[in-house]
């Protein structure tokens, strides 16, 4: 949301009927006035990959082994999102993009996929690893595959992290990711 007026929170009204939630982006932190509620809120660190580093290639040994998601995955999809709680995530996010998944024993373990896409840029979207599985490489591994993908399309991959979540951040540095900007989440519910 480009400012927080009085103007543009009545602008939002269109866009949300009573009782429903947006998700927004701010460049300073919101103070909805009276009529909304705020359910969430965290500063985010948005990241862009302009010169990928470290990603030896996926064309050889796959290890861990991962496949693309499918419809069918939703299921465990939206098990593994309430649990490790990536950002919004609901039963239709798989059709923003391509998500690629590890499994074991048949439960979902780690995925990471796409969601917002601009014109010549496509968030990486989605991260997440089961809390018995972390620290095995997995988000790492299901990065390289998205940035591939985002790559082969000639887009540049960026995502949104939470400021205060350092192990991803390291992570996503390894990548070549590099801070672009800090930005303040909140998703507001129209109370009519």
């Amino acid at each position: 949301m480009e400012d927080t007026s009085a103007a543009s929170y009545e602008a939002l009204r269109t866009l949300a009927s009573p009782g429903e939630m947006l998700a927004l982006f701010f460049t300073e932190p919101p103070t909805p006035p009276a009529g909304w509620t705020m359910a969430h809120y965290d500063i985010l660190d948005q990241m862009i990959c302009l010169e990928p580093r470290d990603q030896e290639s996926l064309h050889v040994a796959r290890e861990p082994k991962f496949r693309r998601l499918t419809p069918n995955d939703v299921p465990a999809m939206l098990e593994l999102a309430t649990l490790t709680e990536p950002g919004p995530f609901n039963h239709r996010t798989i059709e923003l993009g391509v998500f690629f998944g590890i499994f074991d024993s048949g439960s979902l373990l780690a995925m990471t996929g796409q969601r917002l896409r601009l014109p010549q840029f496509v968030e990486v979207s989605a991260v997440c690893t089961h809390p018995d599985a972390r620290g095995r490489g997995f988000a790492r591994t299901l990065m390289i595959a998205v940035m591939e993908d985002i790559r082969k399309r000639g887009k540049t991959p960026f995502l949104h992290v939470r400021a205060s979540n350092l192990r991803a951040i390291g992570v996503y540095e390894g990548l070549g990711f590099t801070l672009r900007q800090k930005l303040h989440f909140a998703a507001l519910k129209n109370d009519g």
